[in-house]
């Protein structure tokens, strides 16, 4: 009987980790298991989901054979992710029988009850009330009160040394690509105190690493007029130095790059926050930009890039694009190869345009040709890689701290530098001289070999939780 799936590493470049479940049910728990699609906002959905689940006294399985029903976190962004995600929801039918969807896809019910009628309910993105519902008609609850009703800590899908933290859910922005903010809505912030309470805990509890996360980072707290409430105002500004403040490195992903962005430059200079931007640029040239509904003002990107590298010299920059758009032209995928000769992005990543259900782009005149698509992804990613490649060797020779993700059986370290997020960037490996070391410590290293994403490194010194 396998193992449930989590996260298929084909679905898209910015997946969440592969979920971590650590629970081992009691004899006669009821017990779910949780298969956990897309990004790391589902993730997070997926963590309160469980953490709900376990509170009321339901065990957590990772495999089907122990779950007595399974609940699926459904992807939606593209047609290839909604495919993955009946693609899961098949095998969890197939294996156990009993199956629970929710999360982006769920928004379209009659698409999955149309693929597989036996589901047992069908839920959209972040319902958790009614996802538990259907848990408990499903598999009733049987808790323990001595055992199982006892304050739980919340349930993690990671490694326990890094953690998730979402800040709002929805998006205010109309891209013509896009169907997150038809499956998400609009942009709700939480409460910049409550976020900071949850991050307090996390650290506490041994997390070193807070990955800030949401549909548009930089517009956090725009929806309460950026409301101040127990000492804590919702401004990314103000809760990038609270986060920073507790001790833990924090990342900050989905930055677009308003004005105001600028303000958070300083405070990766001053080592509150790691020096790393995720910025979605999505392409270069003005006119297909404005094709994507998006800011048409490449120039003024570039000029802001080189103002935050003035600021902080060591910033990383992370991006995505887009290139087969319609209407894309040569010339216009062109300027998009120039641009990134300008930029010299550290962490590129790059889809191919498809059309997915509801979005306004599918109506678009001049679709590109699969071939040109497919051409144009070639020579995108080779850029990006040479550029990449060059980056990574002007760092041969430099003394930097990692986060340690990993230690094999031959005591091979799998680490992180500050320029790199957990499953999307690159690796930095240590070879020898780990027995000194574990899962979670942050340590010193000199760097002494590089290649296209990944460096390698030897052990200078280390630091322990």
């Amino acid at each position: 009987m396998p193992r449930m799936s989590q996260n298929p590493p084909s679905l898209r470049p910015d997946l969440a980790p592969r979920a971590l479940l650590r629970d081992t049910p009691r004899t006669g728990q009821p017990t779910i298991g949780m298969v956990s699609l897309g990004c790391p906002k589902a993730l997070v959905d997926s963590e309160r989901i469980l953490t709900r689940l376990r509170a009321e006294g339901y065990g957590i399985s990772a495999d089907y054979a122990g779950a007595d029903a399974v609940i699926v976190n459904t992807c939606g962004f593209l047609d290839s992710a909604k495919a993955e995600s009946l693609d899961a929801i098949g095998e969890a039918l197939s294996e156990n029988g009993r199956v629970i969807v929710t999360g982006c896809l769920g928004a379209e019910p009659e698409y999955i009850t149309g693929a597989h009628p036996k589901v047992l309910a069908v839920t959209g993105p972040h319902q958790y009330e009614a996802v538990l519902d259907a848990v408990h008609a499903a598999v009733p609850p049987s808790p323990d009160p001595f055992i199982d009703l006892m304050p739980a800590t919340s349930v993690s899908l990671t490694p326990r040394h890094y953690s998730y933290l979402k800040i709002s859910e929805g998006c205010n922005h109309k891209c013509k690509f896009c169907i997150i903010p038809d499956m998400r809505g609009k942009l709700v912030s939480r409460p910049a105190h409550a976020i900071v309470r949850e991050a307090e805990k996390l650290v506490e509890a041994g997390v070193r690493e807070l990955l800030v996360i949401s549909q548009d980072t930089s517009a956090y707290g725009v929806d309460i007029q950026h409301k101040s409430d127990r000492g804590h105002r919702a401004h990314i500004t103000d809760l990038a130095r609270d986060l920073g403040s507790l001790g833990a490195w924090v990342r900050l992903h989905y930055i677009y790059p308003y004005p105001h962005v600028r303000e958070l430059i300083p405070l990766m200079a001053e080592g509150l926050v790691l020096p790393y931007l995720d910025i979605p640029f999505q392409h270069a040239h003005p006119d297909t930009l404005r094709r994507m509904a998006r800011p048409a003002a490449a120039e003024r990107t570039l000029d802001r890039i080189a103002e935050w590298r003035s600021i902080c010299p060591e910033i990383t920059l992370r991006s995505t694009f887009i290139v087969g758009y319609p209407g894309e032209t040569e010339a216009e995928f062109q300027t998009l190869l120039d641009w990134m000769d300008e930029a010299q992005l550290d962490r590129v990543g790059c889809f191919q345009y498809e059309n997915v259900a509801g979005a306004r782009s599918n109506a678009l005149p001049d679709h590109v040709p699969d071939d040109v698509k497919a051409d144009r992804w070639d020579r995108f990613m080779a850029k990006a890689q040479a550029i990449s490649e060059a980056k990574l060797a002007a760092k041969v020779g430099q003394h930097m701290d990692v986060i340690v993700d990993d230690i094999d059986t031959d005591g091979i370290a799998t680490c992180r530098t500050k320029a790199d997020a957990p499953e999307i960037d690159g690796n930095l490996f240590i070879d020898e001289g780990t027995d000194a070391i574990s899962v979670g410590d942050i340590v010193r290293v000199e760097v002494d070999e590089a290649g296209e994403y990944d460096l390698w490194g030897q052990l200078v010194s280390a630091s322990r939780p």
